[in-house]
C-alpha cells in the first residue's frame, strides 16, 4: 500500500509530511490532530483522498502498536557494552604499564651515559696527571744492557766458579 501511494506524486509528498508530522507529533492521537501543521490545501486533499487518509490512519495506529516497545537506543545492554568496554580499558591499562616501564630506560640510560662520561674525564684527568715513580735498581740494571744477546753484566763481580772436575795428580 505504502509504494502505491508514492507513485502518485501528491500523495507520495504528503506521506512524507504525515511521516515527519508522526514524529513531530508523538501525542497526536487523531488524523485531525496530526495534520494541524500541515497546510490547508493539504489538510484538505488528506480529508478528500481516501488512500491518504487510510495512510495517515496506519501511521497512528502503527505508533500506537509500537508505543510499549523500547528502542534499541533506549534499550540498556550491559552485557555488551559494558563487557566491551572493561575489555578496552583492561588493555589500554596493560599497554600504558608496559609502555611506562619502557619509557623509564632511556632515561636512566642517558644518565648512566652522563655518568662513564665524566666518570672517564675524571680517571684520564687523575692518570694524566699522576707523578712517575723513580726507576728501580734492576730497571736499571736492565736498562744498561744494549742487546739481547750480550750476557748481562753483574752487579757483584765477586763471585768466582770453578769447575768441579778437574784433573788433580
Amino acid at each position: 500500500m505504502w509504494n502505491l501511494l508514492k507513485k502518485n506524486d501528491e500523495c507520495g509528498k504528503l506521506l512524507d509530511l504525515l511521516e515527519e508530522a508522526v514524529g513531530a507529533r508523538p501525542k497526536a492521537k487523531s488524523v485531525g490532530e496530526l495534520t494541524e501543521a500541515l497546510s490547508p490545501a493539504e489538510r484538505i486533499h488528506i480529508a478528500s483522498c481516501k488512500s491518504c487518509l487510510e495512510a495517515a490512519q496506519d501511521l497512528l495506529d502503527a505508533r500506537e502498536i509500537f508505543k510499549g516497545v523500547a528502542s534499541d537506543k533506549e534499550m540498556a545492554r550491559p552485557w555488551f557494552a559494558t563487557g566491551v568496554m572493561a575489555a578496552i580499558a583492561a588493555r589500554e591499562k596493560e599497554l600504558s604499564r608496559t609502555a611506562s616501564a619502557w619509557l623509564a630506560v632511556p632515561k636512566f640510560a642517558s644518565r648512566l651515559a652522563l655518568a662513564s662520561g665524566a666518570l672517564l674525564i675524571v680517571a684520564s684527568t687523575w692518570l694524566y696527571q699522576r707523578p712517575l715513580r723513580a726507576p728501580s735498581q734492576q730497571g736499571s740494571a736492565l736498562g744498561a744492557q744494549e742487546s739481547l744477546f750480550e750476557a748481562p753484566s753483574s752487579v757483584n763481580q765477586d763471585d768466582v766458579f770453578v769447575p768441579v772436575q778437574e784433573n788433580n795428580p
